[in-house]
């Protein structure tokens, strides 16, 4: 594990190596009752999920001392090797199934990492805590332009949104939606995984406030995106 985050250009300790391997462990056997992900394999899990997760926050060089919040996690990624890779970082996980939020609480027990998980969706979330973290981020959860309105608002003016995408999406499609929403298209730049498979990682400013009507509801923000 070690040698292929070198290949990624990623140095990890000893004890970080143990935490991901217990995080490998304890994830592919609680899958076996609660779908959690596809990808099960070591190899596949350190690059597809692993290295994956972080390798975005290494290019952007973070501080590692920033709150942030994870919207739609699934099964913990990219915070909790972002928790692993920084240990100092304020972490929300947020997501709406509470069967992987109860495995997100016992994975954070098992690794040895400090978050905290919330039951709930993102659009409702982001109107009670606006403006209130350093990054938001997420991993192909939906298409630019909805995935903007359901995490800019959670960021502070002056922070970011990162968002970790597939080479095949259009990210100018968004532009509307960034701008509505008081962001300005910082960093725009495809990479690849030590395997070679392509990703596309995109970072947006937040320059000013935004609007108290976004987000909207679940069904406006996924039938009518901005």
């Amino acid at each position: 594990m070690i040698e292929t985050f070198k290949k990624a250009g990623i140095e990890i300790t000893e004890k970080q190596r143990e935490q991901f391997q217990t995080l490998f462990e304890f994830m592919v056997e609680y899958n076996k009752n609660v779908n959690l992900t596809s990808i099960t394999e070591f190899e596949d899990v350190v690059i597809k999920h692993f290295i994956d997760s972080v390798l975005p926050f290494y290019m952007l060089k973070i501080s590692g001392y920033e709150s942030f919040i994870d919207v739609g996690t699934g099964a913990g990624f990219p915070s909790l090797p972002l928790l692993i890779c920084f240990p100092n970082l304020r972490g929300t996980l947020c997501d709406s199934l509470k069967k992987r939020c109860t495995y997100l609480e016992l994975a954070c027990e098992k690794i040895g990492v400090n978050a905290e998980v919330i039951h709930a969706r993102s659009e409702e979330l982001g109107r009670e805590r606006r403006e209130r973290y350093d990054f938001a981020t997420a991993r192909a959860v939906a298409a630019m332009p909805v995935l903007t309105e359901f995490c800019l608002p959670f960021v502070k003016v002056g922070g970011r949104f990162i968002a970790l995408k597939s080479v095949n999406e259009d990210i100018g499609q968004a532009k509307n939606a960034v701008k509505i929403l008081g962001g300005k298209f910082e960093i725009i730049e495809d990479y690849k995984l030590p395997n070679g498979d392509g990703r596309r990682l995109a970072v947006v400013k937040k320059i000013s406030q935004t609007p108290t009507k976004y987000p909207r509801s679940y069904a406006n923000i996924t039938k009518k995106p901005l």
